[in-house]
């Protein structure tokens, strides 16, 4: 009887504690499961784009040069297309045009540009028409003096051609009118070089009549010494002087 009750008594122990245990592992925390780290988060792609000269004449052509980070996949456009990651190229666009290069990759799209000028080349310049000659500018260019040796009025052989190319002239030029001014050097006195200096412009006057120039186209005056071109007193100064002088227009005398 009492070992029947030692085995209950034990048997109730080992009983309470496998309850007890049992109880204890249930109570026991569980720590929660490790939150995962975020995914790294691929970088945009970035590049540059840039054309040299930037301003070109039609017909001309252009660089076009590129670098890029981080892009798996560019297009330039317009008319180039897929392109590495770096590079150049020639472009000769006919009009102004804008270049886009278009980057791609993980991390997204970006663009960049870069625009060519087209110029129109400017005109060759034209050779701008000469104004027209006047009669008074020809007569300036074409006409010649008579000159004489000192104290004469007759026609020297330096005089008959220079006065037959006048001759000429006038005879081209009908409707012109024109003065001969008989000068003279400083000797002499002032009546007597007045006297010489008509006879002078008579002399050329007569010889272009001689050689079919109208009278009537032709006015003769003297200064004799009053109107000297040359005012130094040598000889090269007073053959200067001793002339007949052509002037643009009519005078009646």
């Amino acid at each position: 009887m009492q070992s029947h009750q030692r085995r209950l008594i034990i048997l109730t122990a080992i009983l309470g504690l496998t309850v007890l245990g049992t109880t204890s592992c249930h109570k026991k925390a569980v720590p929660p499961p490790a939150t995962p780290p975020p995914p790294a988060t691929a970088a945009s792609p970035t590049g540059s784009l840039t054309a040299e000269p930037s301003t070109i004449q039609a017909g001309q052509s252009a660089t076009l040069t590129w670098t890029s980070e981080n892009a798996t996949n560019l297009d330039l456009e317009p008319s180039v297309g897929k392109v590495q990651p770096q590079g150049s190229t020639t472009v000769s666009p006919q009009q102004s045009t804008t270049y886009t290069l278009t980057l791609k990759g993980p991390g997204g799209e970006n663009t960049d540009e870069a625009r060519v000028t087209v110029t129109t080349a400017p005109p060759a310049p034209t050779a701008e028409a000469a104004p027209p000659v006047t009669e008074e500018e020809l007569f300036e260019q074409s006409v010649k003096d008579a000159f004489f040796d000192y104290n004469r009025a007759n026609i020297r052989p330096d005089a008959q051609a220079a006065l037959t190319e006048d001759a000429q002239f006038f005879k081209a030029h009908p409707s012109l009118n024109f003065t001969i001014e008989g000068h003279c050097d400083e000797r002499g006195t002032e009546e007597y070089n007045l006297g010489l200096g008509q006879r002078r412009a008579d002399a050329a006057k007569n010889f272009l009549v001689n050689l079919g120039v109208s009278a009537s186209r032709i006015s003769t005056i003297s200064y004799g010494k009053d109107r000297p071109f040359c005012t130094e007193q040598t000889r090269a100064c007073w053959q200067e002087n001793r002339r007949a002088h052509f002037v643009f227009g009519s005078e009646t005398h």
